[in-house]
């Protein structure tokens, strides 16, 4: 009898010591997994870019995430027409789009009791890249204007000694930033005209013309104006960059998408790169939003090529 009650309690106590390990375990675990206070500094979020401001923007994520162990961010890259939808929808706190709201999308926000908050931190240009067999590089204003509104349909109009034929415009997708920036300045059609080709993004772009002597394709400049990074030098040496007049000034200049005449705005074709937030609190969003506008996120942004927005930059020039 006395084996018996023995072995019971024996069995009840192994049982209850089980349980108590199990319900530690568990308890230990879920407090690993618990997830971190977001903070300017921490915490996990997505954010969403337009395609044309990868480069940029990943050098920016992967730096700002290695100092703050603690924070995690995601950049997911589309469209521009994607992007605005997203953020009206609060699908997504913070993207980055040359895009800005308008004054009657910030009172329909408004009147949901969110306020929109938009940040410039670089000014970026888009650059009109030829294959680089086209000995017709320099290119004027008006040769652009002509071109993209089709008054100039063969490069025999812009240089009669051309055997180049007939001109294509490669851009990156229907509903981009990029081609939206040259329907507003041109007053194209929404409808493109025929010579008007979209392929997926800004390196397909570049590989295009690469392989179609008489296109020109429209690329952001961030994509090929950093040498030290691979990718940039890779898709740099594919093509050649038309250099353009400006429309105000002697039609014998002609200006480089480069940071000094991004700067004094004497190349034609520039932007603003936007990162506009809906956060309703100082989040991780908002920190980031700080930190690239700041000195670090600026050294960035001049190493990559373009020019930034908030930090003052030295122009040097140098005379052969």
């Amino acid at each position: 009898m006395m084996n018996k009650y023995l072995i019971k309690n024996q069995l009840l106590a192994a049982f209850t010591l089980t349980a108590i390990i199990a319900v530690s375990f568990f308890a230990c675990k879920n407090q690993g997994a618990a997830e971190i206070r977001e903070t300017p500094t921490s915490g996990k979020i997505v954010i969403k870019s337009d395609e044309s401001f990868k480069p940029i923007i990943d050098a920016q994520v992967d730096t700002f995430t290695a100092i703050y162990k603690y924070a995690s961010i995601t950049p997911v890259y589309e469209s521009e027409k994607d992007l605005i939808v997203d953020f009206l929808n609060d699908s997504v706190k913070v993207i980055v789009s040359a895009w800005t709201p308008t004054e009657e999308q910030k009172q329909l926000l408004l009147a949901s009791l969110t306020v929109v908050r938009t940040t410039t931190v670089a000014y970026d240009a888009l650059a009109l890249v030829l294959n680089r067999d086209n000995k017709d590089s320099l290119l004027t204003y008006e040769n652009v204007q002509d071109i993209f509104t089709g008054k100039i349909t063969d490069w025999k109009q812009v240089n009669p000694a051309s055997k180049l034929g007939a001109i294509n415009i490669i851009f990156d997708n229907d509903e981009s930033g990029n081609i939206r920036y040259f329907k507003e300045k041109f007053g194209l059609p929404e409808q493109l005209p025929a010579n008007f080709f979209a392929v997926k993004s800004n390196p397909e772009v570049v590989e295009y013309v690469s392989k179609s002597p008489g296109d020109i394709g429209i690329v952001s400049v961030n994509w090929i104006s950093d040498s030290d990074d691979s990718l940039s030098a890779s898709l740099s040496n594919k093509i050649k960059v038309a250099a353009v007049s400006q429309s105000y000034l002697d039609k014998n200049s002609f200006y480089m998408p480069v940071q000094g005449s991004i700067y004094d705005k004497t190349y034609p074709f520039i932007r603003d790169v936007n990162m506009v937030s809906r956060e309703t609190f100082s989040g991780l969003g908002s920190g980031f939003i700080s930190w690239v506008a700041g000195e670090k996120g600026q050294r960035i942004i001049l190493k990559s090529g373009l020019v930034p927005a908030t930090m003052p930059i030295r122009l040097i020039q140098v005379k052969k």
